[in-house]
């Protein structure tokens, strides 16, 4: 509009000249505004660009939070914000926040992350339903209606205005991000830019989301390989022990007996307490319940309470975190995790340190463990197979073990008998080690003379089957033909001393400790003091080095108790 003093200028003549001028001038406004426009795209371009490069790198929730507060102010002048991840259950969550913002620390705040239920109400509902951008005024909501919880503790009072879209990976929904402002037009001019953003931001959210998943799937594996390497180093022990027998030898009543009871067990889950003095074959009845069960095509894993140090057993058994104790330096898998499906044979469970027999009743109990070190407890399905050559009521009456531990073993519990009392074994028992120990000396020894399969019928044989083993191996590298003539049995007066007390022996009022300690010194001080070897007091006795080592701890032997024989 152009106002004149003087009509004279209003003529056509001037009137064109002032048309020409407008046309320029609108020529002038249009280009102006054209630059602006392209201005104004080169900086969303330049924009856009900006926080693509901030965000394509980021695989962490923590720092594209940061990233993401930044850019949000600079671009948009938000005072913070919070992205809610839409969970399978619709529910939403919490997902990208500053971490170090004063709302992320409240209380509220942190029982809303840990209950998705809290979060959800109308206004964050309406931004789900709706694919465009809604701001809502906190200060105008209806009296029915309340504003997301969230916002009461991070952006009220001073940012009165609350923004919210969808964002979306293709037509999926993945989650909303709200903002807390104080100017209701925010995005108005801005709104192709946001919505390049919230496309940008969708595609990290994804890559954010695809990473923690494959974390957990790498985790599993490397838990997959940590049991499969705990499973070959225990099968390569087991290969390599020496009791590895196929089969259990005998057909005499007594372990008839015993056969139809594992027979009964095996294909139940119950636990079995395999009860019998040391050499009568626990373990190999132990494994026979196991090779007959549904568990078959899993590991039986066997631990001996006897032969592990008590600070060692509780590892041993539930395993422990990396750091947990001195000497921990990485994550190891307990036995019980190791056997997870299978049978865990828990031999010589009366030396287990009363401490310990409160864990595993618990284990037993909840079907659960924890590892040393660890804060969370793993489930684990396990059959119990436990043995001992202890009377453990005796142990029980005089609290050496606990009487709930022994009632929740003592389910089905199997006597084995002693060699002494199925003598019409031997002769089988004998040909089967013979057989046994002349491939493996590459011998051709294939019989036993009359002679000295009758001395060993009239042995006693106080370690039972494997002190049997032990002797025709010795017997076998000493023999020279295709027989064995005499078997290298104890004397009389080394029988003696190492056999039961005879009906006929005066009695003396003895418990089970004194007793076993006597005889343990008794056998020291035949053997000279030697523990070792083959003519040491372990191999006398017929039982491992490390069982009569942990026994002569807890018994108190000392070197000065032991009397030396001179012969």
């Amino acid at each position: 509009m152009v106002l004149f003093d003087d009509k004279k200028f209003a003529e056509n003549a001037n009137l064109n000249l002032i048309q020409g001028l407008a046309n320029q001038i609108a020529i002038a406004l249009i280009n102006i505004n054209s630059n602006e426009n392209i201005d104004h795209r080169e900086q969303e371009k330049t924009r856009l660009i900006a926080f693509s490069n901030a965000i394509a790198s980021v695989r962490k929730k923590s720092v594209i939070a940061k990233v993401l507060k930044k850019q949000l102010k600079e671009l948009f002048g938000a005072s913070d914000f919070v992205f809610f991840l839409l969970n399978d259950d619709k529910l939403l969550v919490p997902y990208i926040f500053d971490e170090d913002a004063k709302f992320a620390t409240s209380p509220e705040f942190k029982k809303m992350s840990s209950s998705p239920g809290e979060v959800n109400n109308a206004s964050l509902n309406k931004i789900i339903e709706s694919d465009e951008i809604e701001t809502f005024d906190i200060t105008a909501f209806p009296d029915n209606e309340t504003p997301p919880p969230f916002y009461t503790i991070a952006c009220a009072p001073d940012f009165p205005f609350l923004t919210g879209t969808t964002i979306c990976l293709g037509k999926e929904v993945i989650g909303v991000i709200a903002l807390c402002h104080d100017k209701k037009d925010l995005l108005t001019m801005q709104v192709k830019l946001w919505k390049s953003i919230c496309s940008q931001l969708a595609i990290a959210i994804s890559n954010i989301l695809a990473n923690e998943k494959i974390s957990v799937q790498l985790q599993e594996i490397n838990n997959y390989k940590l049991r499969l390497e705990e499973e070959k180093v225990y099968l390569q022990e087991e290969i390599e022990t020496s009791h590895n027998h196929m089969e259990i030898i005998g057909d005499s009543p007594e372990m008839k007996k015993t056969f139809n009871l594992v027979a009964q067990v095996a294909a139940s889950d119950s636990t079995v307490l395999i009860l019998g003095e040391t050499g009568t074959g626990k373990e190999l009845i132990a494994r026979a319940i196991h090779n007959n069960s549904p568990r078959k095509d899993k590991l039986m894993v066997k631990v001996n309470c006897a032969a592990l140090p008590a600070n060692l057993i509780e590892s041993e058994l539930f395993g422990h975190e990396r750091g947990s104790f001195t000497g921990a330096t990485e994550r190891r898998l307990g036995k019980f995790e190791l056997a997870n499906n299978g049978t865990l044979f828990l031999d010589e469970i009366g030396e287990m340190p009363l401490e310990l027999q409160v864990k595993l009743l618990r284990a037993l109990q909840e079907k659960e463990i924890e590892r040393i070190g660890g804060n969370s407890t793993i489930k684990v399905d396990v059959r119990i197979i436990a043995a001992t050559n202890r009377n453990l009521e005796r142990e029980m009456e005089e609290g050496r073990f606990r009487s709930d531990l022994y009632y929740r073993l003592k389910i089905f519990p199997i006597n084995l008998p002693a060699l002494r009392h199925r003598k019409e074994d031997i002769p089988k028992l004998a040909s089967f080690f013979i057989s046994r120990f002349s491939k493996k000396s590459g011998k051709k020894i294939n019989a036993l003379s009359n002679n000295a399969l009758q001395e060993m019928i009239n042995y006693s044989w106080p370690g039972n089957v494997r002190e049997m083993e032990h002797l025709i191996e010795r017997s076998v590298l000493l023999t020279t033909g295709d027989s064995i003539k005499n078997i290298d049995l104890p004397s009389p007066s080394v029988q003696e001393r190492t056999s039961y007390l005879k009906d006929e022996e005066e009695f003396a009022p003895a418990t089970i400790d004194d007793n076993e300690r006597t005889h343990i010194l008794k056998t020291l001080s035949y053997c000279g003091g030697k523990i070792s070897g083959k003519t040491g007091a372990a191999a006398v006795l017929g039982v491992p080095t490390s069982t009569l080592n942990s026994k002569i701890k807890r018994l108190g032997i000392k070197k000065e108790h032991i009397r030396v024989d001179e012969r």
